[in-house]
């Protein structure tokens, strides 16, 4: 079996960001979950304008192209509830899916490669390896900032 640390599921933003953002390695084998589907999604919903909506609308078409996403079953729900009641217990707010996106890097038993700092924290609190790329780019408020950021 191959090192956790090469075998990664890609937050979404990292999805977003692109390849400009982290730099994989020859070995590595990426996959996405279900959930990264539903926020893309949900982005190009959002689009406040056709420009806006056309580049995101892109992005979930070439992604979907590229992945067959990991889905949200028992092993990735038995992992939520583990990681969930663990950030509870330290009183930490967390969204649902970042949550069942380091549940589901659990599950399949993958490094999280993640630009959001918060969300590595939370990962490395429920012992998911995590594998954080920023190449340079400027860390503010605990999280890699990206070239999407105002998209």
């Amino acid at each position: 079996m191959a090192d956790p640390l090469t075998r990664l599921l890609l937050d979404t933003s990292v999805v977003i960001a692109g390849s400009e953002a982290v730099k994989l390695s020859r070995g590595d084998t990426a996959a996405i979950s279900v959930i990264t589907i539903g926020e893309l999604r949900a982005g190009v919903r959002l689009a406040g304008d056709p420009n806006t909506h056309a580049i995101r609308q892109a992005r979930l078409a070439a992604v979907r192209d590229t992945f067959e996403p990991l889905p949200v079953d028992e092993p990735v729900a038995e992992h939520y509830g583990e990681i969930l009641a663990a950030a509870r217990a330290q009183k930490r707010t967390s969204k649902a899916t970042d949550l069942l996106i380091i549940a589901t890097a659990a599950a399949t038993g993958r490094a999280l490669l993640t630009l959001d700092g918060a969300q590595a924290a939370l990962a490395r609190l429920a012992l998911v390896p995590v594998r954080e790329d920023c190449l340079g780019r400027d860390v503010r408020e605990g999280r890699c900032r990206q070239p999407f950021d105002t998209l």
